[in-house]
Formats: structure tokens, sequence, C-alpha cells
């Protein structure tokens, strides 16, 4: 039976015009499914559905979203990451991700809320390991997780009370008022891949999101395990984040906001 699926054409060049036709037609859709984006049910033959295509390097895996949540589209994402892509379509965990530098994979907590700097509220990302994450190819024994992101473009936070730098190629992803996910430049000019991604979209605060939408820009801070930790308000993570800088342990970098 024929499905309402909505195949972009750069989905349609990754699986080729064979496949993509297949789909279209029933044969390798399924009717229901769960869709990757709100992780509630939906129905290819009732309801207009997106194909949305993680690729990575050898690996490729294809899942479907309501047409409502996200266009159909291609993530690229490392391939040491797809098992997290995997693990976003299936899992309903929404506080954990893979770190892609930890060849361990070790598990980023991400927390969302509002820092004042200059008198002006910010939406801010406050990112901390579970553990310490180790270079790729090193021995594991050394927490390199702020030196990396530094590699990256990260800059060292001496104040929290100055707005960290632009870093660009990266952005924060929200669709339909939910995180989806934070992206890094791809390797090669392919484009952007997931840094972080979350499991299942993870919800922000009105205030949070109005925020966003005004500057379409938000801070992303950094710091190693233990640093911050679980912060029930945001003036105890204020104070988390003054004090992580104080011990330089605190890196950041603002990042242009993609999507609402």
């Amino acid at each position: 039976m024929p499905r309402m699926l909505d195949v972009s054409e750069d989905v349609r060049a990754e699986i080729g015009d064979e496949e993509a036709d297949r789909l279209l037609a029933g044969e390798n859709a399924p009717g229901s499914y769960d869709c990757t984006s709100c992780r509630t049910p939906g129905d290819s033959e009732r309801e207009r559905t997106s194909t949305v295509l993680f690729v990575g390097e050898e690996t490729a895996v294809l899942a479907f979203a309501h047409a409502g949540c996200i266009r159909s589209q291609v993530v690229r994402v490392a391939e040491e990451q797809l098992q997290g892509a995997v693990a976003s379509i299936t899992a309903a965990d929404a506080a954990e991700s893979l770190a892609t530098e930890n060849p361990r994979q070790a598990v980023l907590g991400v927390t969302s809320g509002l820092v004042l700097i200059e008198g002006e509220l910010h939406p801010a990302l406050v990112v901390e390991p579970t553990a310490p994450v180790a270079r790729p190819g090193s021995d594991g024994l050394t927490d390199e997780f702020l030196t990396l992101l530094v590699e990256q473009g990260f800059q060292p936070v001496a104040d929290v009370n100055s707005k960290p730098a632009p870093l660009p190629g990266w952005s924060v992803l929200v669709a339909m008022g939910r995180l989806h996910s934070v992206l890094q430049p791809g390797m090669s000019g392919t484009g952007q891949i997931a840094w972080w991604q979350a499991h299942q979209p993870l919800q922000v605060t009105e205030g949070w999101r109005t925020a966003a939408n005004k500057s379409h820009t938000v801070l992303v801070f950094a710091a190693p395990v233990g640093a911050i930790g679980q912060q029930p308000r945001e003036d105890l993570l204020r104070d988390a984040l003054e004090k992580a800088a104080a011990n330089g342990c605190l890196v950041a970098a603002a990042l242009p906001l993609a999507g609402t």
C-alpha cells in the first residue's frame, strides 16, 4: 500500500531512485513507527511522514518522523557516533548522549538555563560528561575533554559575566520548541554533523526559547566531570559556573540558533 512519505532530494540521492520508489510504494516502509523527533507513534499510511537518513562514514540508518515535527533530510553523523544516532531513534532516555571525542562513548549531560550577562538574559547550555573523556588513540588515563574542545575553537572562560566569542561552523538545533542537537562542522567540507544529540528532544522553558529566538544565539558552556554537577536552580547553576571558571575548568562559545 502506498505510503504518505516525504523523501527529500538529498535523501533520494543517498539511497537511490529505486529504493526511494520502493519506500513510496510501501514495499520497505513501515506502516506504524515511533517518530524520531517527538517519540510518539506515527502512521505513514494515514499521515504525512518524513524520511530521515542518518549517515556515517560507512553506515546509514533510515528513520521516520511526523512531517510536522521535522522535514525529510540527511543527518551526517561520525561513524563512531552512529550508535548514538540509532539510540536516538529507539531510546526513551532524554537526558544523555554520546560524546564523539571518547572512543569508550562517554556520556554527556546537558542542562539548559538562562545566564545573566551585562544585564541581559542569555539562553545557555551547560555540558558536562559523566566520566573523563580521553583523546582517541591515547591510553585513556588522562581527561582531555576541555583540551579537545579548545582545539575545536571553544575559549577558556575567566569571567562568566563576559559573553563568549562566536564559534563558526557550529550551531544549536531547536525544532518545534525542543532541543535536538549541537552540531559541529563535518570532515572534508561535508556540512555539519551532530556533536551531541538528544536521545529524545529535550523540553526547554518558554523563557529560554524566547531568549533564544530573540538573540538567535545560544551560549554553550562545558566543564569536565564533577565540575558543575546537577544543580536544581539557575542561581545554583550560575554559582557552579563561576566556581568552575575560577578554577580554570570552564570553556564556552556562542553558537547560532538553528530552528525555532
